[in-house]
């Protein structure tokens, strides 16, 4: 999937240094690429803010999760409740989209924010 800043057939993979992630494309040499916690905090209120306002998308993170929508704004300042709106957004690739979309954001960049948030570093074994 391509976005802006990304080239068509784009892959996106977790890289071998901490919080990096590669961004490459059939025949082209991997690009390692990394954001501050302080940046991919921003984004996640982004896109906890969009998510308020969508209440079916709101009703199903809060399900997910078992906690009430307003334990979840509440949390908004946990990095750790940060990283899981990510997680929700980046599980759900139309939802991903219309995010990025509305914010401008390239498409790749809430996988950079997660992987520089409390567990990013983790291995991904899909």
């Amino acid at each position: 999937m391509a976005s802006k800043g990304a080239p068509a057939g784009a892959f996106f993979a977790f890289g071998p240094k901490d919080k990096d992630i590669i961004i490459a494309a059939h025949g082209e040499r991997a690009k390692y690429t990394h954001m501050q916690s302080d940046e991919a905090e921003i984004l996640a209120l982004k896109a906890l803010t969009y998510l308020a306002g969508l209440d079916e998308e709101m009703d199903r993170f809060s399900s997910l999760t078992g906690m009430a929508q307003g334990d979840i704004v509440e949390r908004a300042s946990d990095p750790e409740m940060l990283a899981g709106i990510l997680e929700f957004y980046l599980s759900d690739e139309a939802l991903l989209t219309e995010f990025c979309e509305a914010f401008e954001i390239p498409l790749e960049d809430p996988a950079r924010a997660r992987a520089a948030l409390p567990g990013g570093d983790l291995p991904h074994w899909t």
